[in-house]
């Protein structure tokens, strides 16, 4: 008998096949609605996005090892993970270039008023626009220099911008012109025109960008946000747009998801909200499996797993 694998999600049957010639013993359930069966109880390792609504791990006392198709971990049911020692690894990387170039989009949509633009053409209107702004010489700063950041940054080099970053003790990150520590984030803050939120969700980073980072930041800031919408103060937020210290948003992530269609966050002419959808791209999912198939080799073999999270810490 093999490892027993239980996954949420069909890759295919070739590549189901190669996971079998490791040495797994693969089941695959529903993403959504899979629950909890005498048969899983053997279950070693768990390849998944969020199946915890309604499956119930703790019944899971063979599991050693939880694969996610996510970056971030907050769906974890955080009590059973620490309770029974289970390892955790992430996909942290495998976003990174369509989120990089999502963020590097929606800068230039912003400063080009390219949502005006498209109403205007479907209204057959030819108005010249002449407030729109250069992205040269621009200040933009990421919260959290991760590889989502580092990609983004990469991009943005070659726009002749000064890049800045937030981590926890201001360490130097490839692309980045200076970067300052958690400390710091004000002072950071008060230099950009743009402010990117890159930073993984945790107990400390919840609603860390609050109406006091706000009043740190620059009159008429552009905000970019592709982490999670609780780290930002949505209701801080509306205040900062409707009083115009916001001049433009790009949100890909909201506090509660999907936005409720009642909520003002949809009526504001500046803000452009996408469906979490930045991570999309036609080579994601190759990107995801390659990753995941190396760790089931790594694991088979002994290996250390690429990915690890520290549960503790949050990433």
């Amino acid at each position: 008998m093999g490892i027993k694998l239980l996954c949420t999600r069909n890759f295919g049957d070739k590549n189901i096949a190669n996971i079998k010639k490791l040495g797994y013993d693969v089941k695959i359930v529903g993403e959504n609605g899979a629950r909890y069966t005498e048969n899983m109880k053997d279950t070693e390792v768990l390849l998944c996005y969020d199946p915890f609504k309604t499956l119930d791990i703790s019944g899971m006392k063979n599991l050693k090892w939880i694969q996610l198709f996510s970056i971030g971990i907050d769906q974890l049911p955080m009590d059973v993970v620490k309770k029974n020692h289970i390892l955790i690894t992430n996909n942290k990387g495998g976003y990174s270039i369509p989120m990089g170039e999502w963020i590097v989009l929606k800068i230039l949509e912003m400063l080009r008023h390219s949502r005006r633009f498209y109403e205007n053409q479907r209204n057959r209107l030819w108005k010249l626009d002449t407030g729109i702004l250069e992205l040269w010489g621009k200040t933009v700063g990421f919260i959290g220099t991760g590889s989502i950041a580092k990609e983004a940054a990469k991009r943005l080099v070659a726009f002749d911008v000064k890049i800045v970053g937030l981590n926890t003790k201001g360490e130097d990150v490839a692309y980045f012109n200076q970067c300052f520590s958690s400390e710091q984030i004000k002072d950071m803050l008060k230099l950009c025109d743009i402010v990117v939120i890159t930073i993984p969700y945790t107990k400390k980073t919840c609603h860390m960008i609050d109406g006091s980072a706000f009043r740190a930041m620059k009159n008429g800031v552009y905000i970019v946000n592709t982490a999670r919408g609780s780290i930002m103060d949505e209701s801080a937020f509306i205040e900062n747009v409707k009083n115009k210290k916001i001049l433009g948003a790009a949100l890909d992530v909201v506090e509660e998801e999907p936005l409720d269609k009642d909520n003002p966050l949809w009526e504001f002419e500046n803000v452009i909200i996408t469906p979490h959808n930045s991570w999309v791209s036609e080579r994601a999912d190759i990107r995801r499996f390659n990753m995941i198939y190396n760790n089931l080799k790594r694991y088979v073999s002994g290996d250390k797993l690429d990915n690890l999270v520290d549960v503790y810490r949050g990433y």
